[in-house]
């Protein structure tokens, strides 16, 4: 079995080789800025299981910006994680509060993410299983323990048939470039949306 960074640096590597990525250069270290986040951002929310949902928590990765954007301006509330209060996070309304540099100031801190239905979690490798490996430390690293779904953005060169190492998260849906991968609760089983 290969370790955990063993295989976080592979996909960074890879990302990086075949220009699949933005800043911040290198990815390594990072939830992968994509190419493509955008349109796997726009799959993922016109899902019929997240369109369902009024309220998100969505990490505050560079990544997860376009889908933050894209929500807020649908007028969904999103509960973002504090950058400095660790269990706190920022609720959100006004679509300025998709940049962080803006939460401050349009967002108002939270201690409870009040009628959140699922999570949107980055990663740097997540497998057709719904395995989801994240950079290795921060918001999401082990698990979030909430009892929601958990959904995730990633890249085709992101994707593989199983992670050859533990993930850190199980996720029910992968928001792909132009396509969404669905888990079913039979781990192994998935459908194309």
């Amino acid at each position: 079995m290969t370790l955990p960074g063993a295989h976080r640096e592979a996909i960074w590597t890879r990302l990086l080789r075949e220009r699949a990525c933005a800043y911040p250069l290198p990815p390594h270290g990072h939830h992968p800025n994509f190419i493509g986040a955008a349109q796997a951002a726009r799959s993922l929310l016109s899902h019929p299981e997240v369109a369902g949902h009024r309220t998100l928590i969505v990490g505050g990765d560079r990544v997860l910006y376009p889908l933050r954007k894209l929500a807020l301006e649908a007028g969904l509330t999103l509960y973002v994680p504090h950058q400095t209060r660790e269990g706190w996070y920022w609720r959100l309304t006004d679509p300025a509060g998709a940049q962080l540099r803006a939460m401050p100031r349009v967002g108002e801190p939270r201690l409870h993410p009040e009628g959140a239905g699922a999570v949107v979690l980055a990663c740097v490798a997540v497998d057709r299983a719904g395995g989801r490996l994240g950079k290795g430390f921060g918001w999401g690293a082990r698990g979030l323990g909430l009892g929601l779904p958990e959904y995730t953005l990633a890249h085709p060169l992101m994707l593989a048939d199983a992670l050859p190492c533990p993930p850190d998260s199980r996720v029910r849906l992968i928001g792909l470039p132009g396509r969404v991968l669905g888990v079913s609760a039979q781990a192994g089983q998935q459908t194309l949306d």
